[in-house]
């Protein structure tokens, strides 16, 4: 089974998100470079026309159009970047923005790195190592990304907002769900166990049973707990799900908007 694709927040919660593809990056990065060109443009015509009204300042109008030249090249991304909560001109006009793999915002050092390697990236064999490696990324990082840690979301699509999933305790089972010890479960496992959950009704009913099967039994051994009596593989998994979530964020704020999957009754395995 295929692991989600979404950044797991620190209450175990997957948040789904589209990433931005390599078309939408490539012409956001194609606006970012004109605005760049016409600013460089600006500042060498600046120092030509002082040189034309008489003011001759020598080694100083060349000192001044390279640090001219490297904030716009490396500081206009990266200053953009960080007060603009990831975005540049070119990413706000395609519907982009720049997080860190853990969904939050990036900061001046994720930036920085980022516009650094861009080096490496865009400019690189004609930009095809930053084509390269997003083409073979399943979140369409390039080096830059991969190295500060960050990914390029698509903000504006026709996807859903991403959202909160939250799994309940199945009703009658909240005190074996209070005792189960998840210390063992993995974020792997839980985004494994979430996505079999969230797309468990759209399966044939056997090909649900004997998913179920292997996804429950390896982790029932992994935990050392023996599910009470008639509960199903598919039960259990929700029970890991709610235990896996209540260990994660012990206290989370009462009242706190989720989105409730799965909450029926317990079935036995006959009754499926």
């Amino acid at each position: 089974m295929d692991r989600p694709r979404g950044i797991v927040t620190p209450e175990a919660v997957v948040l789904e998100f589209e990433t931005a593809a390599l078309p939408s990056r490539m012409l956001a990065a194609l606006v970012d470079l004109v605005v760049q060109v016409l600013l460089l443009i600006g500042v060498f015509a600046a120092v030509a026309g002082a040189g034309s009204l008489g003011l001759h300042l020598g080694g100083l109008a060349v000192a001044f159009a390279y640090v001219a030249a490297f904030l716009i090249l490396f500081g206009y991304p990266a200053v953009l970047e960080t007060v603009w909560r990831g975005r540049t001109l070119g990413k706000a006009l395609l519907g982009l923005r720049v997080v860190t793999t853990e969904g939050a915002p990036i900061r001046f050092r994720h930036a920085a790195i980022r516009s650094i390697l861009a080096l490496v990236d865009k400019f690189l064999l004609s930009g095809g190592i930053g084509v390269l490696c997003i083409l073979l990324n399943g979140r369409n990082q390039r080096i830059g990304d991969l190295v500060a840690g960050t990914i390029v979301l698509r903000e504006r699509s026709g996807a859903k907002a991403p959202s909160a999933v939250h799994f309940p305790a199945p009703v009658g089972l909240e005190a074996y769900v209070a005792s189960l010890d998840v210390s063992a479960v993995t974020h792997a496992d839980y985004g494994a166990v979430r996505s079999f959950l969230l797309r468990a009704n759209t399966l044939a009913p056997a090909a649900r049973a004997v998913l179920a099967q292997q996804l429950a039994v390896p982790l029932r051994d992994r935990l050392r707990t023996q599910p009470p009596p008639g509960v199903p593989p598919e039960v259990f998994l929700q029970c890991v799900a709610a235990a896996f979530q209540r260990r994660a964020a012990p206290r989370a704020q009462p009242g706190h908007t989720f989105e409730s999957v799965w909450n029926e009754p317990i079935r036995s395995s006959a009754a499926r």
